[in-house]
């Protein structure tokens, strides 16, 4: 037997997830009497979409199914998607309608020059992340926000690894940690919707699924996030309290990477955030702030 097409199991582990969320009473059915999942049955979600149980079975499945539109249409529907999540579902669904490339195009991430500029220039800070979260650069005001990450091997400056880095991050975890994975977990599912084959999303899936338990629990409710955005409060011993928006920003490509800012409103927090950069500067390098990419997560909280 031939493999899954790798669109179509995303495919069925999106409806999987999608289902599971879901119970009876948000689709105005009544619960009945025992049941043996906690979300909809197969069986409930294919009447609700008007669609046979066994054909909907086999798109779960990842078995050979091209959904038409009008199908996608109704099953964003019966599982009340939301405007990110439908173009998920009918990205996947595309995907699987068209034969797997031998060879994918792959080509190298690479940071434009001009890209490289901008951040130089940039009086705030600002990282640039590529499709599977690696720090591909930063400027000087992110390091002296997040930390320097130059003593970290190339393949471990990551997003996500850095967070669920346990021996990096001491056993903290700020105020909203969740949501924080929730949203770098989002953009690489994201990532993975374009090429569920990748070899950097298969290394990084693989050694999280392998290493946190909570990973496996947050990647397995397959949230997608396209960019995130948010508010978090930074606990600076040498500036007080800093509280910034942080904002994400996509950069030319197809997938590109994303530039990840971090803006303070005018007045009390961008004078704070002013002087951090100040004493940065005026430190020796041998004395810069040690850590990584992911010093926020560990210092800060989400608000």
């Amino acid at each position: 037997m031939s493999s899954p097409h790798p669109y179509a199991r995303e495919l069925g582990d999106f409806l999987r997830a999608r289902r599971g969320r879901l119970r009876p009473r948000d689709v105005g059915l009544e619960p009945g009497g025992r049941r043996k999942v906690s979300g909809l049955r197969r069986e409930e979600l294919a009447l609700l979409a008007g669609l046979s149980t066994d054909y909907y079975q086999r798109m779960e499945q990842g078995r050979e199914v091209r959904p038409s539109d009008t199908v996608l249409e109704s099953l964003a529907g019966a599982l009340n998607l939301d405007e990110e999540e439908r173009r998920h579902l009918f990205t996947l669904a595309h995907a699987a309608r068209r034969p797997v490339p031998a060879r994918p195009e792959r080509a190298p991430e690479r940071v434009p020059d001009s890209t490289r500029r901008l951040l130089r220039v940039m009086d705030t800070p600002a990282v640039v992340l590529g499709r599977h979260l690696d720090l591909l650069d930063r400027n000087v005001m992110a390091e002296a926000l997040l930390g320097d990450p130059s003593g970290l091997p190339a393949e471990r400056l990551n997003m996500l690894l850095l967070l669920f880095d346990e021996e990096l991050n001491d056993g903290r975890r700020c105020h909203d940690w969740e949501r924080q994975a929730l949203d770098y977990i989002g953009m690489l599912r994201a990532a993975v919707a374009t090429d569920p084959t990748h070899p950097r999303a298969t290394a990084i899936v693989g050694e999280l699924s392998i290493r946190s338990a909570e990973f496996r629990r947050l990647w397995a409710r397959h949230d997608v996030r396209a960019s995130v955005s948010g508010t978090k409060t930074f606990r600076v011993p040498e500036v007080g309290d800093l509280v910034l928006d942080w904002d994400t920003y996509p950069l030319p490509g197809n997938p590109g990477p994303v530039m990840l800012v971090f803006t303070a409103e005018p007045g009390a927090q961008a004078d704070r955030l002013r002087l951090l950069a100040s004493l940065r500067a005026s430190r020796p390098a041998h004395e810069g702030r040690r850590g990584g990419p992911d010093d926020h997560v560990r210092g800060g909280r989400d608000d």
